[in-house]
């Protein structure tokens, strides 16, 4: 067996923070007016917005590298206007996960802002301050277990995102090979050592993040006085 390449963990990460900032700033907006809103095309955004958890990774990830790919009009626009590739680079992956892990930032957000007092947020408008500085100012502060649930549980998701990578991304080494597509190319070529350490290191990872939502949670809740 050679050395561990941790190169793919490193890779892993940093999507998953580039993905999880960038999400976090495109579906806070959203998760607000959701749970706002009277509309009635609310289910129908809704369900848009969760399409990516029962859609098989196979099929978004089909679809997103054909948007990205030379043959479509996005695609071709930024590879002959500005020379980007949008597919088999970190930035398709980036594109990708952002996709792929929109629900998991959403729901949560959306939970949070849904189980707000009323009149908290009455209070702020009639005090005089705007949309923006009430979801800012008070309701963002006000729904932290449902943030932290949010941020971890949607950087965990795409750590261990595989089937869409795979399809925008491939397996290029540095590049857009990170640790699911590193432990699948282990098992083809029978290097189960290494892809018992890699695994071992996923499930880990995992068991500590979720672990750590659960225990935030917790204490949020029992200073609250609901535990």
């Amino acid at each position: 067996m050679e050395a561990i390449d941790f190169g793919p963990f490193i890779l892993s990460f940093k999507l998953a923070g580039l993905t999880t900032f960038i999400l976090f700033v495109v579906a806070l907006p959203v998760a607000w007016w959701l749970s706002q809103t009277a509309c009635r095309c609310k289910p129908f955004v809704e369900a848009v917005t969760s399409l990516p958890i029962v859609l098989p990774p196979s099929v978004l990830g089909f679809y997103i590298l054909y948007a990205l790919s030379y043959n479509s009009p996005l695609g071709a626009f930024f590879e002959q206007t500005f020379g980007i590739k949008l597919v088999f680079n970190f930035t398709g992956l980036v594109i990708a996960s952002v996709f792929y892990s929109f629900p998991f930032m959403v729901q949560p957000l959306q939970s949070g802002f849904e189980g707000l007092n009323k009149n908290m947020l009455e209070a702020s408008y009639i005090s005089g301050k705007g949309k923006a500085e009430t979801l800012l100012r008070v309701a963002l502060p006000n729904i932290k277990p449902a943030l932290i649930t949010a941020l971890i549980v949607t950087f965990a998701h795409t750590v261990g995102e595989f089937g869409v990578v795979l399809m925008v991304g491939g397996s290029i080494p540095g590049e857009t090979k990170v640790a699911s597509v590193a432990i699948y190319e282990m098992v083809e070529v029978m290097d189960y050592t290494t892809a018992h350490i890699y695994s071992a290191i996923m499930v880990a990872l995992s068991f500590v993040v979720l672990l750590g939502v659960y225990l935030f949670n917790q204490r949020q809740n029992r200073r609250i006085g609901v535990a």
